[in-house]
């Protein structure tokens, strides 16, 4: 690559993920396609383009031939936006409302208007404002007045010359709603991004963005989720943890059970992974808790992630097992998430766990569970390389991850909705059996990464203050399988009631 070209100047999207992918924002003085079907969101970001040059002291123009300038301040409206003087927009009328100097600018229809006159009023337009910035929409309007690829690709050749002289940064809009889709502009912009919009079989419509292409600048490949809200279109660029490194503190966290922690190895890795496998009721949100509880009581930052549970449910409950999670957040030591698997991209996300470790500098970070989170993926076949890149990127700011995985089934064999125990530093399996006419319930450490720990099962009881561990089972075999021989006497068996 040309070393001038890598420091073109850039001009801002007005989208900070954008800028992110775009590694500072589009080039200067350049022409770039914007496409993606009508309601993709190519208009709104536009007009953040034009927004965020505003903001700067530079001078723009929307020539719209799609929609008319009342629809488009209302959009702007929408999202607490006014168009001020610095911003026209320039509506291309029908020919018959030229003759009455009282009829205001309306929209554009291809049979009043040919493609020469139209092109001649834009240039007239931008030598009277001299723009900085200048977005044409849409692209389908001029192809259908072009009527021949090849006038179609010198009409936006010659556009593309004569902004280059001006030096204006423009963005082209491509609704891609013409029966012949002419690819001309790809190889003519400079830059091309591609919305795509999403609908799911349950769940609101996800949105996606990637760089085609990107000339003398580097970027970030790859699609990337979005999402339109109040206040403009948000960009969550893909989480790559390679991008995150720094030096980390090795430590051992404590869980505040000192039978946790001997059954652990005296403390898990500071900076690893924990995932915590077992059926539904096993205790693993309870060990959470004893794990988030510890950090708060250190002092540091813990953040929880829900799946599954409403919070103020969690709250009730947690609170009938010794834990006061309101207290904790009231202390602005715990933060508590509701994640709504229906409505949220898995950029979303990602952009949500990195923005809650760096604001909150977290130091213990749990999703309850893995379970949802699958459940947010619109391609299941992807949830691991998701959740890989999101706990290296944890580990990497020397964050202690917990997640926890339902498997189906109460007893016997069970699986799991996903294998990730390979990503994973420590696996603690949590299992129900049944002895002696009651159902119980046992621990054991299956692996860890860097350290020792107990081989032991131990059974672990669930009360007014949440987990207690009992001493190793080594009266019993196969009290994994749920249903285990005991082998040992009577009277050593764990309180028996």
């Amino acid at each position: 690559m040309d070393a001038t070209n890598e420091y073109l100047p850039r001009a801002s999207t007005g989208t900070p993920g954008l800028d992110h992918i775009l590694d500072g924002g589009l080039a200067r003085n350049r022409l770039h396609l914007l496409e993606g079907n009508p309601g993709a969101g190519k208009t709104t970001i536009a007009l953040q383009f034009l927004l965020a040059g505003a903001a700067e002291g530079e001078t723009g123009i929307y020539v719209s031939l799609a929609e008319t300038e009342a629809e488009l301040r209302a959009g702007a409206r929408s999202h607490g936006w006014e168009i001020g003087d610095n911003i026209e927009i320039f509506e291309l009328v029908p020919l018959e409302s030229m003759l009455d100097p009282d009829q205001h600018q309306s929209l554009l229809y291809s049979s009043d208007l040919e493609l020469g006159e139209a092109i001649t009023r834009v240039f007239a337009a931008i030598e009277r404002v001299k723009p900085k910035r200048i977005v044409i929409d849409s692209l389908s309007e001029i192809r259908l007045l072009a009527q021949s690829s090849l006038r179609y690709r010198r009409q936006i050749l010659a556009l593309k010359h004569y902004f280059a002289k001006h030096n204006s940064t423009v963005i082209m809009l491509d609704d891609l709603t013409t029966e012949t889709m002419d690819r001309a502009v790809h190889s003519i912009a400079h830059s091309v991004i591609h919305l795509d919009q999403l609908t799911p079989v349950y769940g609101g419509e996800r949105r996606r963005m990637r760089i085609v292409k990107c000339r003398g600048q580097s970027f970030r490949g790859g699609y990337h989720d979005f999402d339109i809200k109040p206040g403009g279109v948000m960009i969550y660029p893909r989480l790559v943890a390679a991008d995150h490194r720094g030096p980390i503190s090795r430590t051992l966290v404590k869980s505040g059970l000192a039978e946790l922690d001997k059954l652990v190895g005296d403390g898990l890795p500071t900076g690893s992974s924990t995932l915590l496998v077992g059926p539904s009721g096993t205790g693993k949100t309870l060990l959470v808790l004893h794990y988030l509880s510890a950090a708060v009581a250190r002092g540091e930052p813990a953040a929880l992630f829900m799946f599954d549970e409403e919070i103020g449910l969690l709250i009730e409950r947690a609170k009938g097992l010794g834990f006061d999670l309101e207290a904790m957040q009231k202390s602005g030591l715990l933060h508590i998430q509701q994640m709504d698997a229906a409505e949220l991209s898995p950029g979303e996300l990602a952009h949500q766990v990195k923005s809650c470790i760096e604001v909150n500098n977290i130091r213990c970070l749990a999703i309850d569970s893995l379970n949802g989170y699958q459940a947010s993926m619109p391609e299941e076949n992807y949830v691991i390389l998701h959740l890989h890149e999101l706990l290296q990127y944890a580990n990497r700011q020397g964050a202690s991850t917990f997640i926890t995985l339902a498997q189906h089934g109460m007893v016997g064999e069970m699986k799991g909705p996903v294998d990730i125990t390979y990503l994973a530093d420590t696996v603690i399996l949590l299992r129900y059996f049944e002895a002696i006419g009651r159902v119980r319930r046992a621990m054991s450490l299956i692996k860890k990464r860097g350290g020792a720990h107990e081989n032991t099962i131990r059974e672990f009881m669930i009360g007014e203050q949440g987990m207690t561990l009992g001493a190793p089972l080594d009266q019993f075999q196969g009290v994994l399988r749920g249903v285990p021989t005991f082998v040992g006497e009577a009277k050593n068996l764990l309180e028996q009631a």
